[in-house]
């Protein structure tokens, strides 16, 4: 039997569909550099197995803006930091606007942020309008990301028809505490557990580069693979000015992509989605990479503090690549 762990994948993940453990991924993650383009093409075959070639596209716009109460260390709008994001809020007309936009892309999600612990009633009565407002002029799926959630705030989410949940792990459970100290990783994964019993798509993933090792980087993927969320949004650590990590170094492009890669193998079947941080990391050579390397969905514009690519350089990218939009009819 094999134990080179690329021929072990092939078998376990790519032919059988079972995921690599976290034991295996570190595996993935240590493997030398000049055995990244094998480990990059039998990510993409594992891809196009068991997701097929079409890529996902969604737009994310922020409802409420700084001013949140939590001190995660990376995200330039908690209130407890010096970095120069304020609280601002958004009416619905310019929710519904950004939907619309956002759908002329081709995207078929939009989801609605809220940068808050959790959300109050304020808050829920504004996203319940911003929902119902957005379904009745766009034709494009609704999801929301509201913070930590009670069993009754998913239940009315679900209920108004939200149709994935964003709810991030952020890091391995080992590491959280140099990350976030003012909630537990455990309150977030019990968020994420509701939200799947109710009947919405759990979309749940994290940020690579806030100095955690390779082996918790391989334990947080071994983690989310235990959670099996329907999508996971993969973050490269932008350091944000007047953040505890605003020194931080980028992600290496050769680190980020075999990061990618072996996610990808851990998780076969799930919508893997670049996300922030990724025009740096990466570049548009590196991001052209990714997409032939796992990633079979990408969040088009401009980030929630941060700015993206333009979503027609990306589309470009697609259309070179020949990877067709997923239809909106399909996710419905």
């Amino acid at each position: 039997m094999s134990t080179d762990i690329l021929e072990i994948a092939r078998v376990q993940v790519l032919e059988e569909g079972r995921g690599l453990s976290a034991e295996q991924a570190l595996r993935c993650l240590t493997l030398s550099d000049d055995r990244l383009a094998e480990l990059l093409a039998l990510a993409h075959e594992v891809r196009m197995r068991w997701c097929g070639p079409e890529v996902e596209v969604e737009g994310i716009i922020s409802l409420k803006t700084g001013g949140c109460p939590e001190d995660c260390h990376f995200c330039s709008q908690s209130g407890q930091f010096s970095s120069p994001v304020r609280s601002v809020w958004l009416d619905i007309a310019q929710l519904v606007e950004a939907a619309r936009q956002t759908a002329e892309t081709g995207a078929t999600e939009f989801c609605i942020v809220a940068a808050v612990r959790g959300p109050d009633r304020r808050l829920m009565d504004q996203v319940r309008e911003g929902v119902k407002a957005i379904r009745e002029a766009v034709d494009i799926n609704v999801a929301c990301s509201l913070g930590m959630l009670t069993q009754a705030q998913v239940d009315e989410l679900a209920e108004m028809g939200v149709h994935r949940y964003n709810h991030n792990l952020e890091t391995a459970r080992s590491h959280f505490g140099e990350v976030v100290t003012t909630h537990s990783w455990q309150e977030r994964w019990d968020t994420c557990l509701m939200v799947r019993a109710a009947g919405m798509e759990l979309c749940c993933g994290g940020i690579v580069g806030m100095g955690e090792t390779l082996e918790q980087r391989a334990e947080f993927a071994g983690q989310l693979g235990e959670l099996e969320p329907d999508e996971v949004p993969l973050n490269f650590l932008n350091p944000r000015p007047g953040t505890p990590f605003e020194h931080y170094p980028l992600v290496e492009g050769a680190e980020a992509l075999k990061t990618i890669a072996t996610y990808r193998l851990a998780l076969p079947r799930t919508i893997l989605r670049y996300a922030g941080g990724r025009e740096l990391t990466l570049g548009d050579l590196g991001t052209r990479d990714g997409m032939l390397g796992g990633i079979n969905a990408i969040i088009v514009g401009n980030y929630l503090t941060t700015l993206g690519r333009t979503p027609a350089q990306d589309l470009e990218l697609l259309a070179d690549l020949r990877m067709p939009i997923k239809a909106l009819s399909q996710t419905l």
